[in-house]
């Protein structure tokens, strides 16, 4: 106590242990150290803050007023099958999952196909709450021209779609914001593995199946509990809003001389206009939906479209070629709304470790 009121005063409790063994050859451990200097009235040098009050939030009243949601990367098929995500969503209200699907990693088209089948099954919700994911919301911070110009950052695919569908996204700061949906990838983690192994499922296709016809059925009708106030704060799909439209990949073109538009290596032929015109230089909207078909649209008229595959593959977000606008930070006139959004732009690519 002497050394510690004397020569090693302010040294925190582990310096002065490694001090006294190290230098004094008083061999004794930290808990005993502290145990003393606490008896004694010493206290830390260092000043810890005092854990702050939590506490559990409580469950929106009506059902469709929040919708929590997330992705859980897992073994999902144990040593059987591949490493891939369980993207989700749920309600707040009533724990229901009204929309949950197995990709390979959590992207932006599996979130788009989550509001769809969120529109096409319960509704729209209000709001949705999500974490801080570069899907949802831009978290580079490389700005293009337009973007200086606009005074804003150009939204990603989901941070656009969320708007035109009128739901309210807010971010989450912390996974104990979200905790509902984490606790649910807890249940889930312990119960799909093993019905998954049970039934002998190793594949995406076959879980999606397994998933739709059992799971969530299941799921629902177990653990769903009544909200507070009846009623639905779902909204239904407005009439000639199209779902598949809005929950895709738009992109900002221009039409070649040729009246193709090129994206990556796939040239999309438009058909001549009325009385064989020509739609060369125009600036047309091009859209792949979740299918993978993409549809170009120039003035809101459907010039040229292209089936959907056998397999779409892993849909991303692609930058778009905008159309020169007529005057510099001013759009071209007459130009469709699609066309008049800044592109997409990926960010930039960070330096190795």
């Amino acid at each position: 106590m002497a050394l510690a009121r004397g020569r090693y005063a302010g040294l925190n409790d582990i310096h002065l242990t490694e001090k006294l063994t190290a230098v004094e050859g008083l061999t004794v451990s930290r808990a005993t150290v502290q145990r003393w200097l606490r008896a004694a009235g010493v206290a830390s040098p260092r000043r810890r803050r005092p854990p702050r009050h939590r506490s559990r939030r409580p469950r929106q009243p009506q059902a469709g007023l929040l919708v929590l949601l997330d992705g859980s990367p897992c073994a999902w098929f144990g040593d059987q099958g591949p490493y891939c995500t369980l993207v989700g969503a749920i309600d707040d209200a009533t724990g229901e999952v009204p929309a949950a699907c197995f990709r390979a990693e959590e992207d932006a088209a599996g979130s788009l196909w989550r509001l769809r089948e969120l529109g096409r099954t319960v509704g729209l919700p209000v709001a949705v709450y999500a974490d801080r994911h570069g899907i949802f919301r831009r978290t580079d911070t490389h700005w293009t021209l337009a973007e200086q110009l606009a005074g804003a950052h150009a939204p990603t695919q989901v941070g656009r779609a969320l708007p035109a569908l009128g739901i309210q996204p807010i971010q989450a700061r912390s996974p104990q914001a979200k905790g509902r949906i984490e606790r649910l990838w807890g249940t889930l983690q312990d119960r799909r593995v093993a019905e998954l192994r049970l039934e002998g499922i190793t594949t995406l296709p076959a879980a999606n199946a397994f998933r739709t016809a059992t799971c969530l059925p299941a799921f629902n009708a177990q653990f769903a509990v009544p909200p507070a106030e009846a009623g639905s704060a779902y909204r239904p799909v407005p009439r000639g809003l199209d779902l598949d439209r809005l929950c895709a990949f738009p992109y900002a073109y221009q039409v070649a001389a040729d009246n193709t538009v090129r994206v990556d290596e796939q040239g999309l032929q438009l058909a001549p206009g009325p009385g064989r015109r020509s739609y060369a230089k125009v600036p047309a909207d091009v859209v792949q939906g979740l299918d993978g078909r993409w549809r170009v649209s120039v003035h809101d008229q459907l010039v040229a479209t292209t089936p959907a595959p056998p397999d779409p593959g892993q849909l991303r977000a692609r930058q778009g070629r905008r159309a020169p606008p007529a005057h510099p930070g001013v759009d071209a006139p007459g130009a469709p709304a699609a066309a008049r959004r800044a592109p997409e732009v990926a960010p930039p690519a960070r330096p190795a470790c």
